[in-house]
């Protein structure tokens, strides 16, 4: 994992502006004529709920179906990169761009602070960032101040610091291919609603061994859990999503054909698998590629997701973590359906 350091960063330029939802008419967007000032110790706190869940991992870049400089927001930034002094006019035509993009009911309005920060170190190289971040949910917090001989409670509104709401980072690194990017979007996960990452930014994931690992291994949980044939058995499947992230963690390349070999021992499965795979291509949604360096992170985020619990009724949660001949499915003469589970040690 690359590193990536904030201990120099320094705020160069820094303006906020409001930005509603054009489909509800009480909510505009209001652009600020000045830049945002923040002094003393507040820059510390804010640079700490602007920066703090960035993690170096999943990187992004801009993109467009027809050309890159079609990409709204990536002229922008380069613009911004090569001469700060119209920055001002520069992020009111980002806050624009956000305005028209916020029209989905599920969009809450909320502050656009657009900041460019000197000093940021990726990998061994330091370099500008334009920090985009958008924040929406005003939370009630409470204050305590003492006076002479009494304590007055009251409360106010703000921004929580340990939660950004939206946000991306562009790095003044590769600007050819659409730049590096980091994202964040802690609020609308519903796909009919990822206008910060799909319609505002457009951005599309780097083509690295962390985005590879982390498809292969999403392509395979949902040919297991959604796609596979009806009569594999549901140990079944569980075991092969054991042996899927069991050859994740004990590999530090990933063979396309060794990888089907080992998991889908089986040939006619194997060809379901492949079959599958193709069809993911065709509809883009997973690229292929026989050989790449597994990235431990991406195989740690989603290890996760690959559940090997085995419920049954109401009454029964089984976690299946190795051998599937230890556990065997069987059904009574009255109907009733059964697993019997060998173990040599109770704990």
């Amino acid at each position: 994992m690359v590193a990536l350091d904030f201990s120099e960063v320094r705020i160069e330029k820094l303006i906020t502006h409001h930005v509603g939802n054009p489909m509800r008419e009480d909510e505009q967007l209001l652009l600020s004529e000045n830049t945002t000032k923040v002094e003393g110790e507040t820059v510390e706190y804010f640079l700490k709920y602007l920066l703090t869940a960035f993690k170096p991992i999943d990187f992004y870049n801009f993109s467009h179906p027809i050309d890159i400089e079609r990409n709204d927001i990536y002229e922008i930034t380069k613009t911004i990169f090569q001469d700060n002094n119209a920055f001002i006019e520069y992020s009111k035509s980002i806050a624009k761009l956000l305005y028209e993009n916020s029209n989905h009911p599920k969009v809450k309005a909320g502050e656009l602070n657009v900041i460019l920060l000197d000093d940021v170190i990726l990998g061994d190289e330091m370099m500008q960032v334009i920090g985009i971040f958008k924040s929406e949910n005003n939370v009630p917090f409470i204050k305590m101040n003492a006076t002479n001989n009494q304590y007055k409670i009251e409360h106010d509104f703000g921004f929580e610091i340990k939660k950004m709401d939206k946000g991306c980072l562009i790095f003044n690194i590769e600007h050819e291919v659409g730049y590096r990017v980091l994202v964040i979007d802690n609020v609308n996960k519903q796909a009919d609603a990822q206008y910060w990452v799909n319609d505002f930014l457009q951005l599309q994931p780097l083509s690295d061994e962390f985005y590879h690992t982390k498809s292969v291994l999403n392509l395979t949980k949902e040919f297991l859990t959604e796609q596979a044939p009806a009569e594999l058995e549901k140990t079944a499947k569980i075991d092969l999503l054991n042996k899927t992230i069991s050859y994740f963690k004990t590999n530090e390349n990933f063979q396309q054909d060794d990888f089907e070999e080992v998991i889908f021992e089986d040939a006619n499965l194997r060809q379901s698998f492949q079959e599958f795979k193709t069809n993911a291509e065709g509809e883009g949604n997973f690229e292929s590629v026989e050989n790449f360096e597994i990235s431990s992170q991406a195989v740690k985020s989603q290890a996760k997701n690959f559940k090997s619990v085995l419920k049954l009724d109401r009454n029964f949660s089984v976690y299946i973590h190795g051998d599937k001949s230890l556990i065997q499915k069987g059904k009574e003469e009255d109907g009733r359906k059964f697993y019997k589970i060998y173990y040599e040690e109770e704990k």
